[in-house]
């Protein structure tokens, strides 16, 4: 199955919890694509020792899991694109809709 994860909150405890299920998606060997927007590209700036969104997204990379970030959420918060939050389009974010069999946001 193919999920989409929308992340758009600054929420570490929020944040963590999408990531850890796009995870264990991820475990059930479905395809994960995430799409932050808004609030939810300072996944990086948030992350904390128990919270830990940093940690939660390397392991989704390294298990084939796909990150996307809005480029004009994070031009409006003054942050540069890294392979953890690539600068994406609002039409990456309508393919991810449009090829996921289900969506999930956060």
């Amino acid at each position: 199955m193919k999920i989409g994860v929308i992340i758009s909150s600054n929420d570490a405890e929020t944040s963590w919890n999408a990531l850890r299920y796009a995870n264990f998606a991820l475990g059930q060997k479905d395809e994960v694509k995430i799409f932050f927007m808004g609030k939810g590209v300072e996944y990086q700036k948030i992350s904390t020792e128990k919270f830990n969104t940093v940690e939660q997204a390397e392991k989704l990379m390294q298990a084939g899991g796909k990150i996307y970030a809005c480029g004009s959420c994070m031009k409006s918060r003054e942050q540069e694109g890294s392979d953890m939050c690539p600068i994406s389009t609002m039409k990456d974010m309508y393919d991810i809709v449009k090829e996921s069999d289900k969506m999930v946001t956060f």
